[in-house]
């Protein structure tokens, strides 16, 4: 599995599968989260109103991932999934992981070549970029699922030379 670390919109990224930093009600909130579903239209948010209506009642619990169409965006599906809010009380650390796990299992269900993810819970769910690097640099190499290509696209230069960094160390 190949990584590939770069700055820009997740939203504009070309690959079967992006991966939004959700929120557990699946329908929208900030950051990642509002922009995949305004950009994305209405077809993200119908089909994560179903899920809420079926299989997600009390919402997506934190650490796992669910798949929908990408609606307009260039790629075929949206993985969510919900990172934790960062705790200085509680290691919350595997959950965190489980969310670049569980987004590449249902990835490889999908049949997905290629994936784009985010820098899950470090935006309001405050978790410390370079802590939040580490863990994602660990758990995608040693998931035990691959998906050909992933990209890590980060929002900006600080935060993509904190993962650039992370996965240099490895």
């Amino acid at each position: 599995m190949r990584v590939n670390l770069s700055r820009g919109d997740i939203t504009e990224q070309r690959v079967d599968a992006i991966v939004n930093a959700a929120n557990s009600s699946l329908l929208g909130g900030g950051g990642v989260d509002g922009a995949i579903h305004r950009k994305g239209g209405r077809a993200i948010l119908e089909e994560c109103r179903a899920l809420r209506d079926s299989h997600y009642g009390g919402g997506l619990p934190a650490g796992r991932a669910v798949a929908t169409t990408a609606g307009n965006l260039p790629a075929r599906w949206v993985i969510h999934t919900v990172g934790p809010v960062y705790s200085t009380t509680e290691d919350r650390s595997e959950v965190l992981a489980s969310c670049f796990t569980e987004s590449l299992r249902v990835a490889e269900e999908l049949g997905a070549e290629s994936i784009a993810f985010p820098a899950i819970s470090t935006g309001v769910y405050r978790w410390p970029p370079e802590s939040a690097a580490r863990i994602a640099a660990r758990a995608l190499s040693t998931a035990p699922v691959r998906v050909p290509r992933v990209e890590m696209v980060l929002f900006d230069e600080d935060t993509l030379a904190v993962f650039q960094r992370a996965f240099d160390t490895r």
